[in-house]
């Protein structure tokens, strides 16, 4: 235990809360508050699971991922850095976005708020790239422990970034309206782009290898042109930025165990998806008013969160990935079955609390374990695009396939019980899969996978092999 807390004195840890905070943020615009905000303007439930399918960009921002390795924004870049500058300019978007939103009300027609929340997604999807590969380059591979204390701290930082503000949210939703509780959301957000201009920059190989990379493509053309010019270069070019980031990851995993790993990522949170995205229409329509929400599902739900993702960081040290995914996953189904009781029971408060308390322990302690997952999987050369790849699919359940999950409630006339057992049962297939490859991800994650120990060669296990 006092190992683990050593660990988290560590100032790159500081800078990966805040940039947790702000990629958690948007999800406290266009998650629960945006859900109960159209629920209250009468949209029906399955109304209300569609347009939070605008989400599904979570999910594909893998496809313009490869800009942000090798993109550089003009005056931003010279500035700020490549990280730095991207997460800068998706904040403004996000920010636009805000305030755009502010304006609307969905009760007079849904395509102006659809409009500003695109934008917002949109936005955030773009910075996750940013903020995932910056935090993944601010720890070095060598140092396999402290990525696991910066997984937790970037959990940490998400779950305060998507709770506090939410929760805020609810109470001034009352006095102030829905147009005044996100205008004040973009007062944080604007707070938070001044403290992003301050953090440092982390310092990599990256661009010296990329460009190795490149010349050895173009060199191979001119050996098969006769005048290979421009369009030898822009054909190099293009090719080390949208190819080989995924060819490569495919060469060092190879094609079964990269399609088995990109598969049980897909798999993994899908039943706590279906759940997330119909919380507070739940919380609502079994009768807890915006107060009571606020209050344990938001503050004391956000405390919970914290705590728990710090303590989840210590059993992902201790136990290995490969323990910490099996457990996260059965008590994170398991932790549904609360809710199935409470909508049976009806708004008992300290049957809520207890739900919420159960969920945000599971929720906590397998996603610091898949962050960790996904992290030790990434090439530093390709860090944002293979990041993103993972992380996408990850999201591709909370965005994509939870849209489905209001008319799953309305199919079934409203019986939340049902709806909650069957989310339980969602994780059966991806627990399957993760036992059908443990063998194989052990021998090529190391002790790391198994036990929680450092692997032999840490840096040789997450970076490309030299060309």
């Amino acid at each position: 235990m006092s190992a683990y807390l050593r660990l988290l004195y560590d100032r790159r840890l500081l800078f990966i809360f805040i940039l947790g905070f702000a990629s958690g943020f948007p999800w406290a615009l266009i998650g629960n508050t945006f859900s109960a905000w159209l629920h209250e303007s009468g949209l029906t439930r399955t109304a209300i699971g569609v347009l939070g399918s605008l989400a599904m960009i979570y999910a594909l921002n893998f496809l313009w991922a490869p800009l942000l390795d090798r993109v550089k924004l003009p005056l931003l870049h010279r500035r700020l850095g490549q990280r730095r500058s991207w997460i800068l300019l998706t904040q403004g978007g996000i920010l636009l976005g805000t305030l755009a939103i502010s304006t609307t009300n969905p009760a007079m027609g849904t395509l102006p708020t659809a409009l500003a929340a695109l934008l917002i997604v949109a936005s955030s999807a773009t910075q996750d790239v940013a903020v995932d590969a910056y935090r993944i380059e601010l720890v070095p591979a060598m140092e396999p422990q402290k990525m696991a204390a910066a997984s937790a701290m970037t959990t940490a930082g998400w779950w305060t970034g998507a709770g506090l503000p939410s929760a805020t949210a609810f109470m001034l939703a009352g006095p102030l309206g829905w147009s005044g509780a996100y205008l004040f959301m973009g007062l944080i957000l604007a707070c938070l782009m001044l403290v992003v201009m301050r953090l440092p920059e982390p310092q990599t190989d990256r661009e010296a290898q990329q460009a190795e990379a490149e010349r050895n493509i173009r060199e191979a053309l001119a050996r098969s042109a006769s005048r290979p010019g421009l369009a030898a270069r822009a054909t190099a070019w293009l090719a080390v930025t949208a190819v080989e980031p995924f060819a490569e990851f495919f060469r060092r995993n190879g094609w079964q165990l990269a399609l088995a790993i990109l598969s049980f990522i897909v798999l993994f949170k899908i039943g706590e998806a279906f759940m997330g995205r119909m919380a507070a229409v739940f919380y609502l329509e079994v009768g807890f008013s915006r107060e009571q929400i606020a209050w344990v599902s938001g503050y004391m739900g956000w405390a919970t969160m914290l705590l728990f993702t710090l303590l989840g960081g210590l059993v992902n040290v201790s136990l290995g990935i490969f323990r910490g995914l099996l457990i996260g996953g059965i008590t994170m189904a398991l932790a549904n079955l609360l809710f199935a009781l409470l909508a049976v029971v009806g708004p008992d408060m300290q049957l809520f609390a207890l739900a919420v308390v159960v969920d945000n322990f599971t929720t906590a302690f397998s996603t610091v374990t898949f962050v960790a997952f996904i992290s030790y999987l990434t090439s530093r050369v390709y860090t944002a695009s293979q990041y993103a790849l993972m992380a996408s699919l990850g999201n591709l359940s909370r965005t994509t396939l939870a849209a489905g999950s209001g008319a799953l409630v309305d199919w079934l006339g409203g019986d939340w019980a049902t709806f909650f057992v069957i989310t339980t049962i969602m994780v059966t297939p991806g627990l399957i899969l993760l036992l059908l490859i443990r063998t194989a991800l052990t021998r090529r994650m190391g002790a790391a996978f198994s036990s929680g120990r450092p692997p032999p060669d840490t840096d040789k296990a997450t970076t490309p092999p030299s060309r």
